[in-house]
């Protein structure tokens, strides 16, 4: 296990959702976030106390876990200046990233000599069988996006904890570095060999009790290029029986990729029905999730007021409004 609390290092990313690790733990595990860390040129800030590695120190700290999500996942040679020193002070170093801690001979040698441990989350740890697509019991939400990053893992999050408020049975099954970091557990999908991301997510949601609800991690979006493949195994290995979608209507294009415009919520509906009832002939879109943290509180309401008239399906922001609409409509089903 990863000894918390936290202190969440920002680094120099150059926006929020570069940070959405550490704006995921603070969100939903706030206890566990001592203050954040940032460097010079940072955008990103997280709503946490600032502080020094020897302040978090002296506030109980114990973890720095690199809580961003940069494009190719990337230590930089600025970064390993600060985790050495924090090496040095006794902390662990957590990372999510792609390029591993383990990889980094300088950071193996400071952490081995000061006898601190370094966690890299996005290693399977499981060898995960091939998919069979046999129909599992149990039920199985997916949060699906018409974008990365568009607020698919909250929705999940939201979701859950508004069935375990009900009294219902529901098991968030985490699929990336934050939901892991956050619960402990789960499968670092976009890390698995492909051949094996679908029975990764079989394996991880097993059958279970009739009425019992696993809320799987979405990741990605079947309509951005770079990583419209763990959606896919996701969609396959999940074979959910609702899915909800996922939007962020502020964006001006996909995350990342300039040239290309973002679908609609039309378009997300059109496309990923068909693909999930390839292995559930029974899934049904229940609902619609909008992340409005751009949008003003009227302007969000109204949004939200006017896609659900335009699409038919209760629609809300969960982490703002609350998920007991989508939940609605999960139990009716």
């Amino acid at each position: 296990m990863i000894p918390t609390p936290y202190l969440l290092f920002l680094g120099d990313v150059p926006d929020q959702l570069a940070a959405k690790v550490a704006q995921g733990i603070k969100d939903w595990r706030p206890e566990n976030a001592v203050g954040q860390f940032r460097m010079h040129g940072c955008g990103a800030d997280v709503g946490v106390a600032d502080m020094t590695l020897a302040e978090a120190k002296e506030a109980g700290a114990k973890t720095l876990v690199i809580g961003v999500a940069n494009r190719g996942g990337v230590i930089s040679e600025e970064w390993k200046a600060v985790i050495i020193e924090a090496i040095n002070m006794g902390y662990d170093i957590a990372s999510g990233l792609h390029n591993l801690l383990r990889n980094e001979n300088d950071l193996q040698a400071e952490a081995k000599r000061a006898g601190t441990q370094l966690h890299d989350v996005r290693i399977p740890s499981v060898a995960y069988p091939i998919a069979n697509g046999k129909k599992r019991v149990g039920k199985r939400m997916l949060a699906v996006g018409t974008d990365c990053s568009a607020g698919k893992m909250y929705t999940g999050l939201a979701v859950d904890a508004e069935m375990r408020e009900r009294g219902m049975k529901s098991t968030f099954a985490p699929t990336g570095q934050t939901g892991i970091l956050i619960t402990g557990r789960g499968v670092p999908l976009d890390a698995v060999i492909a051949d094996f991301m679908a029975g990764a997510v079989e394996w991880l949601t097993p059958d279970n009790d009739p009425d019992h609800w696993d809320i799987i991690e979405g990741q990605g979006s079947l309509f951005h290029v770079s990583y419209s493949g763990v959606t896919m195994a996701l969609i396959h290995g999940g074979q959910p029986d609702a899915l909800v979608l996922s939007h962020e209507p502020t964006r001006t294009h996909m995350r990342g990729l300039p040239d290309y415009s973002l679908p609609s919520l039309e378009e997300l509906r059109d496309t990923v029905l068909p693909i999930a009832r390839i292995v559930n002939p029974a899934c049904q879109i229940t609902g619609i999730s909008i992340n409005t943290q751009h949008l003003g509180d009227e302007e969000a309401l109204r949004y939200c007021e006017e896609t659900e008239a335009r699409m038919g399906l209760p629609t809300v922001d969960p982490f703002r409004h609350g998920a007991g609409r989508l939940v609605d409509g999960l139990a009716a089903i």
